[in-house]
C-alpha cells in the first residue's frame, strides 16, 4: 500500500506543484474515511486539487457550486413524478459519487448545508421516509473562502465537526511557482493528461486496512489525554465532541499505514493532531486553532 501511495502522490504532484505535503496529508484523511475541509484564498487549487486525486484513484467525481439560492434537493436529490408511468421516481442528486467537490460550502445557507449532515456523517439519503445508501468510497472535499465574508454563512458546529481535517494549501514557494508555470502553460492541460495509477477497489483495500493497524493501550490513553487537554482549556469556547477522540485515532492509524507501518507511534497522533482537532478550537483572542493544538502537545507527557 505504500507503494499505491506513493505512485498517487507523485501523479497528483503533477498537477499540484510544490504541496507534497497538503496532498499527503489529505490522502490520509481520505485513507481515514474522513471529509476534508480546504480553507484558503481563491485560486490555489482546491478544485484542482480534489480533481487530480479522484482522477489518480478512478473514482467518480461531481461537484456542487454553493449558493444562496441552492435547495436541499439540489444537494441529495428528490421524488419526481413520472407522467408516463404515474408514479414518484427518485432522482440522485450529485452526492450520489465517490469524491464530492462542495465549493464555497459557505455560500449556501444553513437549511442547505445541513442536507450534507446525513450525507457525511452515515453516508446514505433519507427523502420522504426512504432511505437511500451511496456507493463505497464516499468523500467530501468541501472549501471556503477565508477572506471574502459578504453572501456568507457561517458553517455550524455540527457540519464543522463532521470534517476529519481542515487544510490549506497556502501559496506556492518561489521556485515551485516557476515549475507551476512550466507546467500549467503547456498546450495541454496537465489535469486532462493525468491517468488512473489505482484502482476504486485498491483505495477501498487502504480503507479497509486502516482499522487494522494496532494502536496501543498507551497510545490510546495518550490520544484521549490531548482531547482533554484541549477540552479543559479555559481558553477554549468550544466544546470537543468524543467524535473528535475518534478520527484522532483514525487519522493516526491511516498516517501510520500509508508510512508501511501496521502499529501507531506517537509522531502519528503529534502529526495529524492540528489538522484533526484545528477547527474544533474557538479562542477567544482569536489565534489559529493549529497552535493552540501544539501548545497541547507539548503539555501533554509522551508515552515512552
Amino acid at each position: 500500500m505504500q507503494q499505491q501511495f506513493e505512485l498517487v502522490m507523485d501523479n497528483v504532484r503533477r498537477v499540484i506543484v510544490g504541496k507534497d505535503d497538503v496532498i499527503a496529508r489529505l490522502l490520509v484523511a481520505m485513507t481515514a474515511r474522513g471529509h476534508v475541509l480546504l480553507r484558503d484564498v481563491p485560486g490555489v487549487g482546491k478544485t484542482m486539487l480534489a480533481r487530480s486525486v479522484a482522477a489518480s484513484m478512478a473514482c467518480v467525481f461531481k461537484r456542487i457550486q454553493f449558493t444562496p439560492d441552492l435547495l436541499p434537493m439540489d444537494v441529495t436529490g428528490s421524488n419526481v413524478f413520472d407522467m408516463r408511468r404515474r408514479v414518484f421516481e427518485f432522482q440522485r442528486g450529485p452526492v450520489f459519487t465517490n469524491l464530492l467537490l462542495a465549493d464555497e460550502i459557505n455560500r449556501a445557507p444553513p437549511k442547505t448545508q445541513s442536507a450534507l449532515l446525513e450525507v457525511m456523517e452515515e453516508r446514505q439519503v433519507t427523502v420522504e421516509g426512504e432511505t437511500h445508501k451511496l456507493d463505497e468510497p464516499f468523500q467530501v472535499i468541501a472549501t471556503m473562502n477565508p477572506l471574502d465574508h459578504e453572501g456568507t454563512y457561517a458553517l455550524p458546529a455540527a457540519q464543522l465537526d463532521r470534517f476529519m481535517v481542515m487544510l490549506s494549501l497556502g501559496y506556492p514557494a518561489e521556485a515551485a511557482e516557476v515549475h507551476m508555470l512550466n507546467v500549467h502553460l503547456q498546450p495541454d492541460a496537465p489535469l486532462a493528461q493525468l491517468q488512473p495509477v489505482i484502482t476504486r477497489d485498491d483505495f477501498l483495500g487502504w480503507q479497509r486496512t486502516v482499522p487494522m493497524i494496532f494502536l496501543s493501550d498507551e497510545l490510546k490513553r495518550y490520544t484521549v489525554a490531548v482531547v482533554q487537554s484541549l477540552r479543559g482549556d479555559p481558553r477554549n469556547l468550544q466544546s470537543i465532541s468524543p467524535r473528535s477522540t475518534i478520527q484522532l485515532a483514525r487519522a493516526a492509524q491511516a498516517r501510520a499505514m500509508l508510512r508501511g507501518r501496521d502499529y501507531v507511534v506517537a509522531e502519528d497522533v503529534q502529526t495529524v493532531a492540528p489538522d484533526v482537532m484545528g477547527h474544533r478550537v474557538l479562542l477567544a483572542d482569536g489565534r489559529a486553532g493549529r497552535e493552540f493544538v501544539v501548545e497541547a502537545l507539548h503539555r501533554v507527557a509522551v508515552p515512552r
